[in-house]
């Protein structure tokens, strides 16, 4: 039996005086030499490999139709050194991965792939590299308390009122009515002052506003991967279609959207992972046409 497991290099780089390590998948023997090479950035906590290995299922896919992948830990996570840290202060990792990519794979531009709190980094730190040509962001977090309330409402309350089983308990008894509408009511109380927030776009410094003012600035594409069965990528989809720093941004020509209805968070099942790796590689071969907006469903 024929090994076809590419071959894969160990990089490593430093950041702030921790050795961070990470892996190069080169473009595979037969492929399409590309311009472009990608930079896999890991949400925590966790490490390269990912949930069920999908970075490094992405990676060899893409590497096997001509994008080299670098796949790395940040401080603290996997086999890099440090103290961990969240994505809020995952710039000087991203940054430091960039360079190391950028000395892989010379004349390259790169495009960085982030899952959850990664596509969030992805989205504060790199978009005013000259270097990223693109970014495809994953169910990007944008989780607050307030937020979370105000998805819970929309979301669960409302699909749990159609169940069956709720009115059958109900009815004999078995649900704690009190405590239960109480629940409902600070749910409720959050989600109000979720869509009264307002603060000025130049003065707000929660890292969703970040995020809007990184994309906002962003000259480059990005692909937006969204699950419709995820609760991360239903808090996305609500905050930035009320928060007014996020008006009219996602509806961008440079920006596309990709829909799973029926995928998980981390697209764990290979049919989602597979239509995943491919909606990536089409994208990333059109990087260099014209603009235009594009929503798909799946």
């Amino acid at each position: 039996m024929t090994d076809t497991t590419p071959l894969e290099e160990v990089l490593a780089f430093d950041c702030d005086g921790a050795r961070l390590w990470g892996i190069l998948t080169p473009a595979q023997s037969g492929a399409a030499a590309s311009p472009i090479a990608v930079l896999v950035v890991v949400g925590g906590p966790q490490y390269r490999v990912g949930s069920h290995r999908q970075f490094v299922l992405l990676a060899r896919a893409l590497a096997s139709r001509g994008f080299p992948t670098l796949r790395f830990d940040c401080r603290g996570m996997g086999d890099s050194e440090g103290d961990t840290h969240d994505f809020e202060a995952a710039g000087p990792d991203l940054r430091c991965a960039l360079d190391a990519l950028s000395r892989a794979c010379p004349g390259s531009r790169i495009v960085v792939w982030g899952l959850c709190d990664a596509a969030v980094a992805a989205m504060m730190f790199a978009t005013d590299d000259p270097r990223v040509a693109g970014i495809v962001a994953a169910n990007p977090w944008a989780r607050s308390e307030a937020s979370l309330a105000a998805a819970h409402v929309k979301h669960y309350y409302a699909e749990r009122l159609l169940q069956r089983e709720l009115w059958v308990k109900l009815l004999r008894g078995g649900l704690d009515l009190r405590a239960s509408l109480g629940a409902l009511l600070g749910n409720l109380r959050r989600a109000i002052s979720f869509y009264r927030q307002s603060p000025a776009m130049g003065q707000d410094d929660r890292f969703q506003a970040r995020m809007a003012r990184g994309l906002a600035a962003f000259r480059g594409r990005l692909l937006l991967i969204l699950s419709g069965n995820d609760l991360t990528a239903k808090e996305f989809v609500q905050y930035t279609d009320s928060a007014p720093e996020w008006r009219g941004l996602l509806t961008d020509p440079k920006v596309s959207r990709i829909d799973l209805a029926e995928a998980d968070h981390t697209f764990s099942l290979r049919i989602w992972q597979d239509r995943v790796e491919d909606e990536t590689c089409t994208w990333l071969s059109r990087l260099g046409e014209p603009a235009t907006a594009r929503t798909m469903n799946g």
